[in-house]
């Protein structure tokens, strides 16, 4: 089990949904602290407030990606890339995870079974962080 995993069941025994897990650990990468943007990540959870809507995952992972290289302040410039790279996470993500288990709503992903917040969920955010910190890595972003 790598340091990530580790880091990401500890979050989750603290209560931490998919979506805040994956700021957090980017947070955390940067030497960063933000509760507010952490709270504010708890909307997206169980697919937009538990809605079973698109996964918090997957839009957790664009945030993750928008922390890196979108506008902050209005003194900054939302990098050209980000909108190609989360284009890309979309597509793997689709392709991978939609595909697997129907789409890429919550409701689709995690079905009826009730041990898939257990078993899936887990799986897809540390494969979702990798692959962000993939995609930014190609697109030039130094981690």
């Amino acid at each position: 089990m790598n340091e990530e995993m580790i880091r990401m069941i500890q979050l989750a025994q603290q209560g931490f949904h998919c979506s805040q897990i994956l700021l957090l650990l980017g947070l955390e990468a940067q030497g960063k602290e933000n509760p507010d943007l952490i709270r504010s990540m708890a909307g997206l959870a169980g697919g937009l407030g538990f809605s079973g809507e698109v996964c918090g995952v997957l839009t957790g992972g664009a945030c993750l990606l928008g922390l890196y290289a979108g506008r902050g302040t209005a003194d900054e410039e939302e990098d050209e890339r980000l909108n190609l790279m989360i284009s890309e996470l979309v597509e793997w993500f689709s392709e991978g995870y939609g595909r697997s288990w129907g789409g890429i709503r919550c409701e689709e992903l995690l079905g009826d079974d009730p041990a898939a917040r257990t078993t899936r969920c887990p799986a897809m955010v540390l494969g979702t962080y990798d692959q962000v910190r993939a995609l930014l890595v190609k697109h030039g972003f130094d981690l």
